[in-house]
């Protein structure tokens, strides 16, 4: 009996890679994105379709660990300072746009003729967006670290802080006995507040002062697998300590992310952590996929099909107005609302509390769920379409332009091919050297053909892409944007996951030389420092010095620089600018005393 048990549940996970392996990549060659490829994975083996798994609940609770991965390996990109810059959009837009969506949505559901407090429940599901799909989306197309996808992710933690008082909504919402056990749930309200608090404050504590100090234990242990047993244990452990406080298990994760995003191991843990997000979020989108009861939407098609349609057109309205309020341009504007107009996976928490607590009945909660699950399903094909019509109004095309394909080993890597990187690359290339350029601009790399250079399109930020990019056999590197965040991110990427390559980066300022010097590079030129010191070589000429004497007066001023960059270095920038300061007032001082009578 426990050999048939055990050959069940084998089978199960058979079923479940087996839709995997055979759907996501067969969607992915039709344009159809991997989203979708697990979705009608999961919809064809579910209960639903040809019956081979009949319990997607007790999967989809798994696979939520997917989205929680998810978040946690966001946070690790997050620093704290990073994310208090954030803090107007995730407060002000976040706040913004849940309340303009859930009032016009709410409306929606008067429209359709439900009461007031179920409308209200329905439509604060669907303001909650999916992470996970976003996420994915997001990644794919390698603009999580763009500014736009910086705010839509703000918006989305946002979201996610929000699941916990809509709870308490709900509570509030549910009938109530009178008397003594009206009190006794009153106090269980602020018991649960409480244990809430708690657990933020346990986990802050946790993450500050223990995390680290574990982190370098174990890394003199030199033992790979206690390391990845080590940063499952900080995930799932932050994920349960905000379960048991009544919170939301991804937030937990993404806290413990953000208190090790300063670490020194942030990008071990991300490296131990991907391969376990990437299966479990995949199981994610099966299991959802396997949750749509074709049967509901035979019986009530006119009202799930019509839901689907009018939520998913308001929110993307609403989305759209609140971006463009905010001072977002057009396309950024429209890309947001085409990304964010369906429902998410707090949806089913939120529905399934309100069940329980008889705000909405069983038929309600398998209509709205229904809607919500096609919402998700229907986004990466909105997306697909969105791309395409905005490619061709925009007058861009992606045909003829390569993505690099893992088949690259040049022993030299240039990311960015814009001035600088053309001009950087010239000498490797003069000396035949073999050479890989990647590039996000796609009107850029047609210019670069038509002078000749092969220019493969890549987000360099990605280290999928670095890594088919060739950066792991490459001798060096060199990293030439215009956009000193995504360079630094870069750098710090290039050098701990590619050692073995002498990584040579374009320094914005002197605030960017000091972040590039913590990353570690090994070679760094602020972009304005060399020209400026060629025409003031070329100035003291002209006025009448000597070759030799210009050539010592440059050599001493770039010492001096380098010497107060060392000093800010160690001491912090005003340290730095305190001694050019000093140095000024003692040489006024020596002119004034040079010129005082005898």
């Amino acid at each position: 009996m426990a050999v048939e048990g055990s050959a069940g549940d084998l089978l199960k996970v058979v079923t479940l890679l087996g839709a995997a392996v055979v759907a996501v990549p067969l969607f992915k060659r039709l344009g159809l994105g991997s989203v979708l490829g697990y979705l009608a994975g999961g919809l064809v083996i579910g209960p639903f379709g040809m019956g081979l798994i009949n319990d997607p609940a007790t999967i989809l609770h798994i696979a939520e660990l997917g989205v929680v991965m998810y978040l946690f390996v966001i946070g690790l990109e997050m620093q704290p300072s990073h994310l208090w810059s954030l803090r107007r959009a995730i407060f002000g837009l976040g706040s913004l746009q849940v309340v303009v969506c859930g009032f016009l949505l709410t409306g929606v559901g008067l429209a359709f003729g439900f009461p007031l407090g179920v409308s209200f429940v329905s439509a604060m599901g669907f303001v909650l967006t999916s992470t996970a799909v976003v996420m994915q989306v997001l990644g794919e197309r390698g603009d999580m670290a763009q500014p736009r996808g910086q705010k839509i992710v703000a918006i989305l933690l946002f979201e996610d802080l929000l699941i916990v008082p809509l709870l308490a909504v709900v509570a509030f919402m549910a009938a109530h006995e009178p008397g003594a056990q009206a009190v006794a749930e009153q106090t269980s309200r602020w018991a649960t507040i409480g244990l809430a608090l708690g657990s933020l404050v346990a986990l802050v504590a946790v993450g500050t002062w223990l995390l680290n100090p574990l982190f370098r234990v174990l890394a003199r242990s030199r033992a790979r697998e206690v390391m990845t047993a080590a940063a499952l244990l900080v995930v799932l452990g932050a994920a349960l300590l905000m379960q048991l406080g009544g919170l939301s298990m991804a937030m937990g994760a993404f806290l413990a992310g953000v208190l090790l995003s300063e670490s020194t191991f942030r990008h071990q843990l991300e490296a131990d952590i991907e391969p376990f997000r990437g299966l479990l979020l995949g199981l994610f989108f099966l299991s959802v996929g396997m949750s749509l009861d074709l049967a509901v939407v035979a019986r009530n098609w006119p009202l799930i099909v019509g839901g689907v349609l009018a939520m998913m057109v308001v929110k993307a309205l609403c989305i759209y107005a609140v971006a463009r309020f905010a001072k977002s341009s057009h396309t950024d504007a429209l890309d947001r609302a085409v990304l964010m107009a369906q429902g998410g996976e707090f949806a089913f928490v939120l529905f399934s509390a309100a069940l329980g607590a008889r705000v909405i009945d069983a038929t309600v909660n398998a209509n709205m769920t229904a809607i919500v699950v096609l919402s998700m399903a229907l986004t990466p094909l909105m997306v697909l379409v969105h791309k395409r019509f905005a490619h061709k109004d925009a007058g861009v095309s992606m045909d003829g332009i390569e993505a690099v394909d893992g088949q690259h080993s040049a022993s030299v890597l240039v990311i960015g091919f814009g001035r600088f990187g053309q001009i950087a690359s010239q000498g490797v290339i003069a000396r035949g050297a073999s050479i890989t350029i990647i590039d996000n601009d796609v009107q850029m790399i047609r210019d670069a053909e038509a002078y000749g250079f092969k220019v493969y399109y890549g987000d360099g930020c990605r280290s999928d892409v670095l890594h088919a990019a060739g950066a792991h056999t490459a001798q060096t590197i060199l990293v030439c944007l215009d956009n000193k965040e995504a360079a630094t991110r870069i750098a710090a990427l290039a050098k701990t996951e590619f050692p073995q390559a002498q990584l040579l980066v374009r320094a914005f300022d002197r605030e960017h030389v000091l972040d590039l010097r913590k990353a570690g590079v090994d070679y760094l030129v602020r972009e304005t420092f060399e020209s400026a010191m060629a025409m003031g070589h070329q100035a003291l000429l002209t006025m009448g010095a000597e070759q030799e004497e210009a050539s010592a007066v440059m050599e001493h001023l770039r010492q001096r620089d380098a010497e107060r960059m060392d000093l800010e270095a160690a001491g912090g920038m005003f340290a730095g600018r305190a001694l050019v300061l000093g140095n000024q007032v003692k040489k006024a001082a020596a002119q004034q005393e040079a010129q005082a009578p005898a």
